[in-house]
């Protein structure tokens, strides 16, 4: 469903009940192949799009991810956890999406381990 004035991120973070951000902190808004050259510095809340090569398996695996595909749709497949336990899940649920809809439209919330 599309709700004018609602994006899919914050359908994301609505659907896994967290805050985009934490207080006083800003999110950083990013595809995959940049997240792959590295965690931004100066970033602890990072929403990742675009990113078919699944960059979230390169981070410390104590980040956690809040990840969504098909969100807001009957289709809606939502995993999140430490990125150590919860990324091979998200990887084997991707691959069973995308073969069985022939394509695929996901997006996650990274969140480094500290003080919220």
């Amino acid at each position: 469903a599309v709700i004018p004035g609602i994006s899919s991120i914050q359908v994301l973070a609505a659907r896994h009940r967290v805050s985009l951000t934490r207080t006083g902190r800003p999110v950083h808004l990013t595809t995959g192949r940049l997240l792959s050259e590295g965690f931004p510095d100066n970033a602890d809340d990072v929403v990742v799009m675009l990113d078919s090569r699944c960059a979230f398996t390169g981070v410390d695996p104590d980040t956690e991810i809040y990840w969504g595909a098909y969100v807001g749709s009957p289709d809606e497949i939502l995993i999140s956890g430490p990125a150590g336990e919860a990324g091979p899940r998200i990887v084997a649920a991707r691959e069973a999406a995308r073969a069985e809809h022939g394509w695929i439209m996901d997006s996650y919330l990274l969140r480094r381990p500290g003080p919220a």
